[in-house]
């Protein structure tokens, strides 16, 4: 927060988003990316022969790092323009370089480029984020292999599954977004060296026509800035579908982010899983026995934002017109670095929350125990019939029952008499004996524990395995 607390303080810096991320969105992230760009464009026109010398590219060299901001905000007050106060303040530094800094080069030479540096670099620091977020479901889901729970659809008691398995469900999600966010780090391609519209006109002329000199430079910045590849044909930018290739993979994130959390939210609800809490930590300023599900809770809220967010680039890819227009340059430097500094904050929390799952097994058990009879009637209907009697007969004898017992439970309060009923009735006294054993949860949860084990072998390890993975981070509040 502010000293004096007297300005906005962004939320996703001041609550959210590690320090790291928030440093690769930094002004000193961007305008040292350019720098570096121009660095590069100098080496390869100096290389190709071009009237760029090695001492102007010593110079830049030796004051890449050096900023004096009220300077770079006074000249861009002045001149209106961004990439020119940084080419003058750059210039003002390397007196003798200053007459080849951005030479033959437009603006998104250095910004669209240097936004893919950036993004680059955040889209590795959220696939080593997924990894921890993995990892840590892994080690949950490996835990609770084989623990019975109510399995729900539509948020109604269904089959039991296995607390573990369930898990696997959130890990396989996020697993889709690790193999999207890799495929897109992987293809991501540069800009490159194409001029003020794309036409690569004023690199032509500098190489005095030679097509080859203006391939190869472009080829040459390409590799330096490590891309495997640039654009084959841009405008004056790079096509902003590339923009929502980035957000759509963020946005998928984000859903992930949400599916979990809101499941958290209805378990808390339920009393059988809670996310980890501090010893201090208040619920309610009123309520003090509460205890909210306050990070699932922020889960959701900053999912929520990106999933809304991410349009914004399809829109802006909808209105680029012709070669270019502006009016994507104030959106883009707001919702794309937002959309990474909050799936950075969201993935933190999801980490957290996932090493830190509070299971609570009796109240699970109590859930299982009051619903087991109903979830059991078939099984009791076949034993019934495999001990002679007639599957017609019984199969109505267990409907009036369960009637009866759901009237039992719902209106009266009672626990579940549904087993005592069906075993009171003549019927199926030649199964008596053996009706607690048909309602052993275990019978019920198919292969839930070897999915498990297939699951986490065979998908989440082979891609997590030796792979650099985020700490859950400080959770700052």
């Amino acid at each position: 927060m502010t000293e004096r607390g007297d300005r906005f303080d962004h939320p996703l810096i001041e609550r959210y988003a590690s320090k790291e991320m928030a440093q690769l969105f930094s002004p000193r992230a961007r305008h040292g990316a350019w720098r570096d760009l121009w660095i590069a464009l100098a080496q390869a026109e100096h290389e190709l022969g071009l009237p760029v010398t090695r001492q102007q590219i010593a110079e830049l060299r030796a004051h890449r790092d050096e900023f004096d901001w009220q300077r770079c905000a006074q000249l861009e007050k002045e001149l209106r323009h961004d990439v020119m106060a940084h080419v003058h303040h750059y210039g003002e530094l390397c007196p003798a370089a200053r007459p080849i800094i951005h030479l033959g080069a437009t603006s998104c030479f250095v910004t669209d480029n240097g936004d893919l540096l950036l993004y680059r670099q955040a889209l590795r620091l959220l696939e080593q984020r997924l990894v921890g977020v993995l990892a840590a479901l892994a080690g949950f889901a490996r835990a609770w292999r084989g623990t019975p729970c109510l399995g729900y659809t539509h948020f109604q008691v269904a089959q039991p599954v296995t607390v573990g398995k369930r898990a696997c469900l959130w890990a396989q999600d996020f697993l889709l977004d690790l193999d999207e966010v890799r495929r897109v780090i992987d293809w991501l391609p540069f800009r490159g060296v194409k001029g003020t519209t794309g036409s690569q006109a004023s690199f032509l002329m500098l190489a005095d026509g030679d097509h080859r000199k203006v391939e190869e430079l472009d080829r040459r910045v390409t590799a330096a800035m490590g891309f495997a590849r640039a654009i084959p044909v841009s405008g004056q930018t790079y096509t902003r579908k590339i923009d929502w290739t980035i957000h759509q993979a963020l946005s998928a994130v984000a859903q992930s982010a949400a599916k979990f959390g809101h499941d958290l939210r209805l378990l808390s609800h339920e009393g059988e899983i809670e996310e980890p809490s501090e010893s201090k930590q208040i619920g309610s300023s009123a309520m003090a026995y509460k205890k909210n599900p306050m990070r699932s809770e922020r889960i959701c809220s900053l999912s929520r934002y990106v999933i809304e967010v991410a349009n914004t680039s399809a829109h802006t890819a909808a209105t680029q017109w012709l070669e270019r227009t502006l009016d994507d340059s104030a959106v883009r430097r707001i919702a794309i670095p937002e959309s990474f500094l909050a799936i950075d904050g969201i993935l933190m929390l999801v980490e957290n929350v996932a090493r830190g799952l509070v299971v609570y097994p009796k109240v699970i058990e109590r859930k299982l125990r009051e619903q087991m009879p109903f979830l059991a009637t078939e099984e009791i209907l076949m034993a019934g019939v495999r001990a002679g009697g007639d599957r017609q007969d019984l199969h109505e004898r267990i409907r009036q029952h369960s009637r009866t017992a759901a009237h039992a439970v719902k209106a009266e309060g009672r626990d579940n008499p549904l087993l005592s009923l069906i075993a009171a009735d003549p019927a199926f006294s030649r199964i008596a004996a053996e009706l607690p054993s048909l309602l052993d949860p275990a019978r019920f949860i198919g292969r839930c524990p070897q999915q498990v084990d297939a699951f986490l072998a065979q998908e989440v390890e082979p891609r997590i395995a030796g792979h650099a993975s985020g700490t859950a981070g400080e959770i700052r509040v």
